[in-house]
């Protein structure tokens, strides 16, 4: 039996810096679809980083998603009756969409702060090659390195 196709979706750029990414950044924060409210939150954050790191919020952003997005990930496979991990390259749209939630996610679980401000600070982290979502790249890319002689099975 085929699978459905899958068609690619186009995306809205966000209203503010007319940037794609930034709009899909901002369709991750939303909760419940109230997309005004993820905006606001992701301007504020823009704004501290600009008053904290005296630089322009969308290189800083850019440099964050690139520093945070995987190369290598592991997928479960199964042969001969037994599951491998195969470390196999990372696709640039799920770099991207990785590289996002992991962000978001640190934000998100950060305590006692407003989340306009814990996700300025994790941008910045990340944008220094620091943080937590820069943390879990490096855990998946170390698993990936770890079951590398299982690259073969790759499809």
């Amino acid at each position: 039996m085929r699978k459905n196709r899958v068609y690619k979706k186009y995306h809205k750029a966000d209203p503010q810096y007319n940037r794609i990414d930034l709009g899909r950044f901002i369709n991750c924060v939303m909760n419940d679809g109230k997309k005004s409210i993820a905006q606001h939150i992701v301007y504020s954050a823009f704004e501290k980083i600009k008053k904290e790191t005296k630089q322009e919020p969308v290189e800083v952003f850019e440099k964050a998603i690139a520093n945070a997005s995987p190369l290598l990930e592991v997928s479960s496979r199964r042969v001969g009756g037994a599951n491998y991990q195969v470390p196999r390259e990372v696709r640039p749209e799920r770099k991207f969409i990785l590289a996002t939630r992991w962000i978001v996610q640190v934000a998100r679980k950060k305590k006692g702060k407003p989340f306009a401000e814990k996700l300025a600070q994790e941008l910045i982290a990340a944008s220094k090659n620091e943080g937590d979502a820069i943390k879990k790249k490096q855990d998946m890319h170390r698993m990936a390195e770890a079951n590398r002689a299982f690259a073969h099975f790759a499809r």
